[in-house]
């Protein structure tokens, strides 16, 4: 399957699970990856990294890995069920760093951690750690099992606001990480709101940039292989299987007219509903995450975690 991504051209693999480092064969395939110039990312909760492991995921040529945390202290370590696991998770990002590996923490926003917000922020400056991404809830799968966890419209807003203050603050201080937020893609428009309530000269430039990106890329620019070999459009659509790598491969999967999810992602414009079809900031945003809309009852409706106003969709700003 890697030799056919390279050929391909698919420049990223994100080594992901469940744990990755669980496979006996993880540092192979990494160092396969490598061979054949494809960059490789590792998600993993980190409690396995030791010294040694970290020692050989940089002999294998691993270009990032992304630590998932979900608070700080006990806050963590009851989402995952384990007493220990924050210390150990902050044990392998340390063994990374020392390695020479780039590191990173990955945080799903709920309503059941966003108080941990400032401590993750307080943790990339202590730990001198050059990268976050948060993700904003895809309630399907486990994620559709935890009661309460969506943020409110508000309350996301805030979030973002202080996502920004935060990294606005470790600039000014010398420590400029790299701050990403994922899976709500109202992100962008949101950012180019406040840079123009603020007067900043550039939230023309960060708009042209966000639509040269397109917003969503579920079924295009992202596919995901599930541990059977299932093809998918994203990470979270394990539901809907678009092949499967063990009886074609994977380029020839993706690039299938026949197949209608796939055709569908790729022309969403004509298909889109509701206040996406009317919204200013559709070639920023793509549409959001489908998957999500398609969880609250229709595929092509809205997106329910779009948090950006009416008001804010349709306005006329001569400056953008």
């Amino acid at each position: 399957m890697l030799d056919d991504l390279a050929k391909f051209g698919v420049p990223v693999v994100m080594f992901s699970g469940g744990e990755p480092l669980m496979r006996e064969d993880i540092f192979e395939l990494i160092g396969r990856a490598t061979l054949l110039d494809l960059r490789s990312v590792l998600s993993t909760n980190g409690t396995l990294i030791d010294a040694s492991v970290a020692d050989r995921l940089r002999q294998v040529g691993v270009g990032y890995v992304g630590v998932s945390l979900d608070g700080i202290g006990e806050v963590h370590d009851r989402f995952r069920g384990q007493e220990g696991a924050f210390a150990r998770a902050l044990a392998g990002l340390r063994h990374c760093r020392q390695a020479g590996l780039k590191v990173g923490l990955r945080f799903t926003i709920t309503n059941h951690n966003v108080s941990q917000l400032d401590g993750v922020f307080s943790l990339l400056a202590e730990e001198d750690i050059p990268r976050a991404c948060f993700y904003h809830l895809a309630p399907v799968g486990r994620g559709a099992k935890m009661p309460g966890g969506n943020l409110s419209a508000q309350a996301s807003r805030d979030v973002l606001d202080r996502i920004i203050d935060h990294t606005a603050e470790l600039h000014r201080r010398g420590m400029k990480k790299e701050i990403l937020t994922v899976d709500n893609h109202a992100d962008g428009p949101y950012l180019v709101l406040r840079l123009l309530r603020e007067g900043s000269a550039r939230a023309r430039e960060v708009l042209a940039m966000l639509e040269a990106c397109g917003g969503n890329a579920s079924g295009t620019g992202i596919g995901c292989v599930s541990w059977d070999g299932q093809v998918h459009p994203d990470q979270f659509w394990r539901h809907a299987s678009v092949g499967n790598v063990r009886q074609r491969p994977f380029s020839q999967i993706w690039t299938d007219p026949s197949n209608p999810l796939l055709a569908a992602l790729r022309n969403r414009r004509p298909l889109l509903k509701g206040r996406c079809r009317m919204c200013r900031f559709l070639d920023a945003c793509g549409g959001n995450l489908r998957v999500r809309a398609e969880a609250a009852g229709d595929l092509w409706g809205d997106d329910p975690a779009c948090y950006l106003t009416d008001e804010e969709i349709t306005a006329t700003d001569t400056v953008l």
